[in-house]
């Protein structure tokens, strides 16, 4: 009986190593990415963060110096972690808002939906570096078309991408320039509420405001938790727009001969991954890259986690 018994378990636990071996077997493609692409980078950068490393000779610990001196003695870290909280705050909502709105405009628009859809699409398209260097061309405040306009109708113009008061501002009109492809995910999602909803509450008197605030917005809910949590990943790798932004409105586009920092004009466009870039290969000092690094990663996952345990405050219950 007993031999009987221990078999029963044996061929039952070799069933599992089967089953485990086979479901291993086929997650075997995620594991091996998550592994080379995330897994041992992110522990690599941790094990950096207590290294003196140039990417020539030898690491040889430091401890918590490199910590220490980023959150200390380095500074630029702080403009760079203002401005990099900044843009994901301001203008991930900016653009969120304004996808939101188109959206709704074109899902209304009877004649023409498709013309007007493809406008607000097409700037999407466009490459980052094209786009800044044409916002820059626009909002240049000698020659520019925009001030030209805002003079001729009495209004003063800013300096823009020169002004430290208004450079993120115009990083943020160029991405919500750029909002085609919000647009086409909220649109979507608008036109999968269910129309009998809106007709009951028109029945019972709501206003487009009601209808809105209680219908569309719990039904898309879910959209705008996505577009918010993308949004601000995105915002913590801002990296392309305002290093060519700041740049070209210093007249210093990296020819022979110059030498550029990254933040033109003080620091107000720098961002945490310019400064991750500008430690690692612009000082070689691979430490002080990685504890940023992983100060960026810190604040991506903070953020996505408190906005998935608020969702239900930040964007409306659907119940």
């Amino acid at each position: 009986m007993s031999d009987t018994l221990a078999g029963r378990q044996a061929a039952l636990r070799s069933k599992r190593v089967r089953n485990a071996l086979r479901t291993a077997a086929f997650m075997s493609p995620w594991l091996i990415g998550f592994s080379v692409f995330f897994a041992y980078p992110l522990v690599s950068t941790v094990y950096f963060s207590f290294m003196k490393y140039d990417g020539l000779n030898p690491p040889t610990w430091r401890g918590l110096e490199n910590w220490d001196y980023v959150f200390s003695d380095l500074p630029k870290f702080w403009p760079a972690m203002q401005n990099t909280l900044w843009l994901a705050v301001v203008m991930v909502a900016c653009r969120v808002a304004f996808g939101l709105g188109i959206g709704l405009l074109v899902t209304k628009i009877k004649t023409g939906a498709g013309i007007f859809r493809t406008l607000f699409y097409l700037p999407y398209l466009a490459p980052p570096v094209a786009a800044t260097l044409a916002f820059v061309f626009l909002l240049n405040p000698g020659t520019g078309p925009v001030n030209s306009l805002l003079e001729a109708v009495g209004i003063p113009a800013p300096s823009w991408f020169n002004d430290t008061a208004w450079a993120k501002p115009a990083l943020t009109v160029l991405a919500v320039w750029g909002v085609g492809d919000l647009m086409v995910i909220f649109m979507a999602a608008l036109l999968d509420v269910p129309k009998e909803q809106y007709e009951a509450a028109e029945l019972d008197g709501a206003s487009a405001w009601q209808r809105f605030r209680y219908i569309t917005l719990p039904n898309i809910s879910p959209i705008i938790l996505f577009a918010v949590v993308t949004g601000i990943i995105g915002a913590m790798q801002y990296y392309t727009q305002p290093i060519v932004a700041a740049k070209v409105a210093s007249g210093v586009m990296g020819g022979s001969g110059q030498t550029f920092e990254p933040g033109y004009p003080d620091d107000s466009t720098l961002t945490l991954p310019q400064l991750v870039y500008d430690l690692g290969f612009g000082r070689f000092d691979y430490g002080a890259a990685s504890v940023v690094a992983l100060v960026l990663f810190a604040l991506s996952m903070a953020f996505t986690t408190l906005l998935m345990r608020r969702r239900g405050g930040l964007i409306g219950s659907g119940d």
